[in-house]
């Protein structure tokens, strides 16, 4: 399962997408939060790299 966790940024990145053209808005209007769902699945990363890390020891 773990490896499949890649998908979710797909997932939200291409469920924003969806959003911004069903409402008639361009990219440039929806980058701020495409930028936010980049930090967002970052933050997921790094605390489950973390979790490994610290179960690995």
């Amino acid at each position: 399962m773990i490896r499949l966790i890649f998908l979710l940024p797909l997932l939200m990145f291409a469920a924003w997408f969806w959003f911004l053209q069903s409402q008639g808005l361009s990219l440039q209007q929806g980058k701020k939060g495409f930028i936010y769902i980049g930090i967002f699945n970052l933050a997921i990363g790094a605390l489950l790299a973390g979790i490994i890390w610290l179960t690995q020891r």
